[in-house]
């Protein structure tokens, strides 16, 4: 057993180890008979994504799962990967080209596609490297790309599926359009945010009259695409204007007036404009009532030649223009302010116009219905709870998906056209003729399929899906046969599939985790994963979601430089509550850090004690005769390695971490080593400082894998420690009498300590103490009392008997099973005390006072995040309690 060096240096010992995993190739997982699989595959990153907290926080829980279970001797595969991210790598290409004077078009499609390649070669792999950094034990020689030949192969292959069966169809309708990224997007791709806008009453003439009906609208630009004019049929007040005409402001079209149950008599005015082309409700309403639908927009958001004058205007510049004209003349009711939700793009965050356009479609409903059932049945559970229902309300009502893209970068749509019949051809390659007149001028649809498209075949694509494609046998990941065998991926997949659980966050269970539910069943007639366990979202400590534009995000790669890894994946978890979201700060990273040190600390005093040819492990351990100390701890290991195992089982994340935070700080460092040190020559206690330390390191292993694996090698070097078995109670160490006993006695000796600090004595003093009580069995263990106490707390002599009356002049702490009485003659000036104890007892009352002034202030018990409030009220309850302690005091020195 070597010794290790003074001070815990994380950054040489993450880069050695990691390298020691991956030579000894111990991420590999292969398919093994003699054990139970389990896997998961990764939410794959976008290839342009860098490291932020929520990869650590997704990717740190993932890998606590597969580093727990390959301890446990499951055949543990976290299957990693990358996403192409469609409109977002375009976007970041289309940047880079700007910077040089070019555009996508000026390139064309093939060279641009080029420079997209190009790009992810030099940047794409950013992200996989910045998650080894995190200690991800992903098998990486299995990494997949969603544009990769297979998974390209896969995507295809689904799509000609889906169409065969009717489930795919193309159609003019309202989808949502991004003017910037001049793309359609699906309803989950549209962020809706509360703006504050206004609803402009405007006034249509009506026909052969001098009176108008008056509509309020939100979008005063879209009334040049108006085709009609809709009330309620039950309004009285529009009675007798249904079938009439109205006359359309500035461009004098005529406009029929409908009656339709859709619109809302409370809603403004009762009267609405109808623009069938831009408003999906307008889109329905039109389809009824036969009504024209009238584009007024380019796809860049510029008005078209059906806008009149207004053509060639940016549709919000329009909006300035229209309604001075409409001012001018006069036709203009009033204005109100008005808040309402709109929808930006998810990846420019412009604001989205609803849009007729030519697009493909998915028919969900089928799709969704074994999916619903699924969860129904609980063949796929959500942790937390509570998220059950939130799939299920959205899959009860879901819509068709609009998987059309008007970009380049991604999928492209595997259909073709004939230019003399205009005939449509699904086909996985370009024919050479058309099948219905055999003509030769073919053009393939220029779109591409939406990004999730690819994603939501990502648990069963990656393990070579479908298996009878020539496709899927290239493009697999670094380091593989790309000739390999299609029996083995099918024996793969039959082995390592359906995945054990999908980790991510609650911004994607439609995006993502609905759609591979229903891919799953659709095309493996199985269910992708059985657990979903969705984490809460990472904020800053005000409880603001971090963002790049609000510049209050932490980077994960500085806190891994400064604290490391260990110390970023302790704190994070540590804080976690299942499903809740995780407030953040720098000095959160404080306590990940410190139990590092802590944890290094009391290692590096063991090597130095401990007999450098130390072995044996619990089964070497004899109980009879054992100190209640060590019974103590031994008991109190067997519990905390039954309760870690239990939280991890249940995604109780932060209560394993926690738990054996307390365990190693408290119980093993800052109480048995204490106690031990008098004994630490003896070979049972040095047995059980090494096998406990051992089997701790272990517990803790799958949440910081860097420091437990460095002191493992030091302490064993067997085999590393994430191939070592997981810790397992031995119910012949547990002791439930010493443990009790055993807490009582440190409460006693806390106790003792707290009186010492509250009342001066100076730590070098001896002191006497009376403990009254009435438990035999406690005073029983009188000598043990007296020697731990002397060992950690400065007690010299120590009386426990039943009738024991407080002396004078001495200090007092009551607990629920005994009075501790300290006697103060001789070991403190009772006169200088006093004056020391009123002078707080006034600073503590003047705090108080202050305190409870802000509690009572309703501005800040409104305006503060709930955090903040609840703090300050812990504060007071802390120093109302040492204001009574003090209070105590003082008179127990009378």
């Amino acid at each position: 057993m070597r010794d290790l060096p003074k001070i815990y240096n994380a950054k040489e010992v993450e880069d050695k180890i990691y390298n020691l995993w991956e030579e000894k190739g111990l991420f590999s997982a292969k398919v093994s008979q003699e054990k139970e699989p389990y896997s998961i595959v990764i939410p794959p990153p976008n290839i342009t994504g860098i490291l932020h907290m929520g990869h650590a926080l997704n990717n740190t829980i993932q890998d606590i799962l597969i580093r727990y279970k390959r301890m446990q001797g499951c055949e543990a595969l976290w299957m990693p990967g990358t996403d192409h991210a469609g409109i977002a790598t375009q976007n970041v290409v289309e940047r880079k080209l700007l910077k040089g004077g070019k555009k996508r078009h000026d390139l064309g499609r093939k060279e641009f596609l080029d420079e997209v390649w190009k790009w992810r070669e030099e940047y794409g792999g950013v992200i996989i490297k910045q998650l080894k950094f995190l200690g991800a034990s992903c098998d990486w020689k299995r990494e997949r790309f969603t544009m990769d030949e297979g998974l390209s192969g896969a995507v295809v292959e689904a799509f000609i599926r889906l169409y065969k069966k009717g489930l795919i169809y193309r159609g003019n309708y309202i989808i949502n359009w991004c003017p910037r990224c001049q793309t359609a997007l699906s309803d989950e791709e549209v962020e809706h945010r509360d703006v504050d806008g206004h609803l402009y009453y405007i006034k249509y003439a009506i026909k052969d009259s001098n009176e108008y009906i008056t509509v309020a609208t939100t979008r005063p630009e879209t009334m040049l695409g108006d085709t009609a004019i809709a009330v309620n049929p039950t309004d009285k007040k529009y009675k007798n204007l249904i079938g009439g005409v109205v006359i359309l402001p500035i461009l004098n079209r005529e406009l029929k007036v409908i009656a339709d149950n859709m619109i809302d008599s409370k809603f403004g005015t009762g009267a609405v404009k109808v623009t069938p082309a831009h408003d999906p409700n307008d889109f329905q309403m039109g389809k009824k009532h036969g009504l024209e639908e009238l584009n007024i927009m380019h796809p860049d958001g510029t008005l078209n030649k059906n806008a009149g004058d207004f053509e060639g205007m940016d549709r919000f510049e329009a909006r300035e223009a229209l309604l001075e004209v409409l001012s001018e003349k006069k036709l203009i009711e009033k204005v109100e302010p008005h808040k309402h939700a709109i929808g930006h793009c998810y990846r420019c965050h412009t604001i989205v116009e609803p849009y007729l356009s030519k697009q493909w479609f998915v028919k969900m409903k089928p799709l969704a219905e074994p999916a619903i059932k699924a969860v129904e049945d609980n063949r796929i559970k959500f942790y937390p709870k509570r998220w059950r229902k939130v799939y299920l309300d959205w899959m009860y009502g879901i819509r068709d998906w609009c998987i059309s893209r008007q970009i380049w970068w991604g999928h492209r749509i595997p259909v073709y056209y004939c230019g003399k019949c205009q005939g449509i051809m699904v086909s996985k390659v370009s024919p050479e003729k058309c099948p219905d007149c055999g003509a030769t001028d073919i053009v393939q649809d220029p779109d591409v399929l939406d990004t999730w498209f690819s994603s939501w075949l990502w648990p069963f694509s990656t393990f070579g899906w479908p298996f009878d494609q020539t496709a899927d046998n290239k493009g697999r990941g670094k380091g593989e046969d790309k000739e390999k065998d299609i029996s083995t991926q099918s024996e793969e997949f039959k082995y390592f599939y359906p995945t054990a659980c999908l980790v991510t966050a609650q911004e994607i269970i439609f995006f993502w985790v609905a759609r591979m539910i229903m891919a799953g069943l659709e095309f493996c007639d199985e269910i992708p994963f059985r657990d979903v366990y969705i984490h809460g979202t990472v904020r800053d400590k005000t409880g603001t979601k971090m963002s790049k534009s609000l510049g209050n995000t932490i980077d994960p790669l500085e806190i891994i430089k400064e604290y490391g890894t260990d110390a970023l994946r302790f704190s994070i978890i540590s804080i976690t509550a299942a499903g809740q979201d995780v407030f953040l700060s720098k000095e959160r990273f404080e306590s990940g850090r410190n139990f590092s040190n802590k944890l290094w600390n009391v290692s590096r005093f063991l090597m130095l004690n401990l007999k450098s040819d130390i072995s044996g492990d619990f089964a070497d351990i004899k109980m009879e005769g054992l100190p209640l100390a060590d019974r103590w701890l031994l008991t109190a290991f067997c519990n905390t390695a039954e309760s870690v195992t239990k939280s991890l089982d249940s995604y109780r994340f932060n209560d394993a971490a926690n738990m054996i935070h307390d365990f190693l700080w408290h119980k093993y460092c800052d109480w048995y080593v204490e106690i031990s040190k008098a004994s630490i020559k003896n070979e049972q206690t040095q047995l059980i400082l090494y096998n406990v330390l051992k089997a701790s390191l272990q517990l803790l292993h799958p949440v910081m894998p860097f420091i437990t694996e460095e002191i493992w090698q030091v302490l064993d070097g067997r085999e590393p420690i994430m191939i070592s078995s997981w810790p397992k109670p031995h119910k012949r160490l547990i002791d439930t009498q010493a443990n009790d006993y055993m807490e009582k006695i440190i409460a006693i000796i806390t106790a003792i300590r707290n009186i010492r600090a509250e009342m001066n004595i100076p730590h070098k003093l001896k002191i006497d103490v009376l403990v009254k009580s009435n438990d035999n069995v406690l005073m029983s263990f009188s000598e043990e009392i007296k020697i731990y106490a002397g060992r950690v707390s400065g007690v010299e002599n120590i009386l426990i008997a039943k009738d024991i009356k407080q002396p004078k002049a001495s200090a007092s702490n009551i607990l629920d099973f005994c009075q501790i009485y300290v006697p103060l003659q001789g070991k403190v000036d009772i006169v200088t005390e006093k004056a020391r104890l009123n002078k707080n007892l006034v600073e503590s009352e003047r705090l108080v006072s202050r305190l409870l002034k802000k509690l009572g202030n309703n501005s800040f018990i409104d305006k503060a995040p709930k955090e903040i409030v609840e703090q300050e009220k812990q504060k007071e309850l802390v120093l109302m309690a040492k204001i009574t302690r003090i209070k105590e005091t003082i008179e127990n020195l009378t």
